[in-house]
Parts: structure tokens; C-alpha cells; sequence
């Protein structure tokens, strides 16, 4: 987060905003002109700050997916939370773009319904086939996916012009963000952090299995809710304001579960601090490695595949 804050597109002399941190925690005269200011307080630390809570999110919902369903392969986006949150996105871009040029953008919040409209769908589909196991929920998701995404690929073909804003917020981003932003959705985030580390222990009781869990004293469906509720929130609210960032749920608590071991107590506590220091360096990345900024999705892509290679063809004993 230092690193992040001290190095940017605007030079600011890492010297002077060490200075000016100094300058606000105990007071004294700030080195830095309004304009180098307003750079550094409303723009560069908002953004690592909503850097690191997104990264958190998708990493520990990624580690309860992988939980829930005993599968390393599963991802924050499972159960069609991307897909709804590009097809609501999409809704608006291309039959209300004005609503995304407010300065409260309806964006976010339209990609937020979508998210948690799409998860919620799939659990209603999973419990119409008379109870809820990890491979009716997982198929349901699969098929919630599918559908909403050829929605969102009709609606796009409708306007044509509209496919590259689209196609940018898919690829995910953090350029345009304020303390607003990160105000918005820490509230769930912090919420859905705080249900994760409570029941992660409850996460290792689950991975015996349902029978094992039950006579353990676990009601292996409640706990299946509230651990998928809980990620599903928080990967709304970071998918509400970055877009459609990818690799980050898996790889982040495959890295973790390889280096310190398969316990959830340790690896969702681990997710958030390795997922948020992951995000911050890859947007540091985006937003400096070439002058014109590059989309987040990028970076994590060009980041994420070769190492989930690497571990599905030395590791994959390791990941069953």
C-alpha cells in the first residue's frame, strides 16, 4: 500500500509525500502544492485503499467457494455473479447511458442487483430440485451463467456503439474512483470478511463432507447459505466498482493453501491480506507500466494464467 501510494503517473517525489503523510498524522506544513495534494488524498490513496478491499473480496470469497464446494477450481463468479452484473451493466449502458454519466453512476448499482439477482437465481433453481448439494448448485450456476450472458450479448448487439464501453468495464478497472466508491461498498465487504473468518473453522468441518459435518453438530444447508450469501456480497460489491476482475479468487488461496496448508482458518485470513496486496501491485501495474493505463483484467490475466498452469501440472495431487 506504501509502495502504491508513493509511486504513481504524477511525479510527487516519494520524499514529499512521505512528508505530507507525516504532515497529516501529527500536523505541520504540508510540501505539496493543492493540486499535488488533491493527486495524492482524492485520487492515488482512495484508489489503493479500493485496490486492496476488492482484492480482499474476491480472494476470500474465492477460498469459501472452494470450501463450500470442496473444488480448488471454483472462483467468486461461480454461480453467475459475473454474468449478472455484465448483462445488468450492459442493460444500462445500452438503454440509459446517461445514467452513467452522473456523478453518482447507476452503473455500480445496476452491476450490484445483477450480481446478487444473478446468484440468487441459481440458488432458486438449485432448490426447485428438492434440496441444495454442491453439484446441483454448481450446475445451476453454470446454466444461470450461460443464459444471462447470451441475454447481455443480445442486448449489446442492439447498439453496437456501445460494445467497447462495455467490453472495458468487463475487463475491469479501477481509473475512475473516489472516496465515494470505497465508502459504498466497504460496509459489505466488512460484513461479508466478518461472517467468512467466523465460520472458517466451520469451512474445514464442511470439507469432511455433509454426514461427517452433521454429526459433528453442523446443519451442513444453513452453513452452505450463509458462507455462499456471504461471498456472493462481497463479490457484488467489488464487481460493482472494478468490473470483471479475473484469477484473483483462485489463485490467491491456491498460493496460500500450497504454502502454509489446506485449513480454512488459515487460508480465508491469508486470502484478504494476499488478495489485497495482489490487487494494489497489479493496479500499480496497470497504471504505470505504459502511459496510457491499462485495464486491470490484464494485468491479472497475464498474471494468473501461467501460474494456475504451473499448479494445476506440478501441484494437482495437492489440490484434491
Amino acid at each position: 500500500m506504501l509502495m502504491a501510494v508513493l509511486i504513481g503517473a504524477a511525479e510527487l517525489g516519494w520524499q514529499r509525500v512521505l512528508a505530507e503523510i507525516w504532515a497529516q498524522l501529527v500536523g505541520g506544513t504540508s510540501p505539496l502544492s493543492e493540486r499535488e495534494a488533491a493527486i495524492l488524498w482524492q485520487l492515488r490513496v482512495p484508489r489503493v485503499l479500493l485496490a486492496g478491499a476488492v482484492g480482499a473480496a474476491l480472494a476470500m470469497s474465492g477460498a469459501a467457494f472452494q470450501g463450500v464446494f470442496r473444488n480448488p477450481l471454483a472462483d467468486p463468479f461461480l454461480l453467475g455473479a459475473a454474468a449478472g452484473a455484465g448483462m445488468a451493466a450492459t442493460i444500462v449502458v445500452v438503454f440509459a447511458p446517461a445514467l452513467t454519466l452522473w456523478a453518482a453512476s447507476a452503473l455500480p448499482v445496476a452491476a450490484f442487483a445483477g450480481a446478487v439477482g444473478g446468484v440468487a437465481l441459481s440458488w432458486l433453481l438449485s432448490t426447485s430440485y428438492g434440496g441444495v448439494s454442491p453439484t446441483t448448485l454448481l450446475l445451476a450456476g453454470v446454466a444461470v451463467s450461460a443464459f444471462l450472458t447470451a441475454v447481455q450479448t443480445f442486448v449489446q448487439q442492439l447498439n453496437a456503439d456501445t460494445i467497447r464501453q462495455v467490453y472495458n468495464w468487463m475487463l475491469g478497472g479501477l481509473a475512475i474512483t473516489g472516496w465515494a466508491d470505497f465508502v459504498s461498498v466497504i460496509p459489505y465487504i466488512g460484513a461479508a470478511a466478518v461472517v467468512l473468518m467466523v465460520c472458517a473453522r466451520l469451512l474445514d468441518v464442511l470439507s469432511l463432507g455433509d454426514a461427517e459435518a452433521a454429526s459433528l453438530g453442523v446443519n451442513p444447508g444453513r452453513l452452505r447459505l450463509l458462507l455462499i450469501s456471504a461471498a456472493s456480497l462481497a463479490t457484488a460489491a467489488a464487481v460493482s466498482v472494478s468490473g470483471l476482475i479475473g484469477f484473483v479468487g483462485i489463485i490467491v488461496p491456491h498460493f496460500i493453501r500450497l504454502t502454509v496448508g489446506a485449513s480454512y482458518r488459515v487460508i480465508v485470513p491469508l486470502s484478504v491480506l494476499g488478495g489485497a496486496s495482489f490487487l494494489i501491485v497489479a493496479d500499480q501495474i496497470a497504471r504505470t507500466a505504459m502511459p496510457g493505463e491499462l485495464p486491470i483484467g490484464v494485468v491479472t490475466a497475464f498474471a494468473g494464467a501461467p501460474f494456475f498452469i504451473i499448479v494445476l501440472r506440478r501441484n494437482a495431487e495437492k489440490l484434491w
